[in-house]
């Protein structure tokens, strides 16, 4: 019986450590928890930032306008007959 006390003892303090120190313990899961968390976050940013180039090209196939506009601003494209007036700000 006395023997009993011991393992018991050793039992325990290997749960113990288990539980605090070693895989899957609660420190870990809470880091994992934090970084799923993180992970959420910078999906919830390219989720959104996925909406915003869908609706770019979506609207960039439906309509000539969005092209036309890109050309001039990004360009400098005209259309025929209009006049190119640059003003320098110096």
């Amino acid at each position: 019986m006395k023997w009993l006390w011991p393992v018991a003892l050793i039992l325990l303090t290997g749960l113990q450590y288990r539980l605090w120190v070693g895989e899957g313990s609660l420190a870990q899961v809470t880091q994992l928890k934090q970084e799923i968390s993180e992970q959420a976050q910078v999906n919830e940013q390219l989720l959104e930032r996925n909406r915003v180039l869908s609706a770019e090209v979506k609207e960039l196939k439906q309509g000539l306008e969005t092209v036309e506009e890109r050309a001039r601003h990004e360009l400098g494209m005209i259309r025929e007959g209009e006049t190119l007036f640059q003003l320098s700000t110096e």
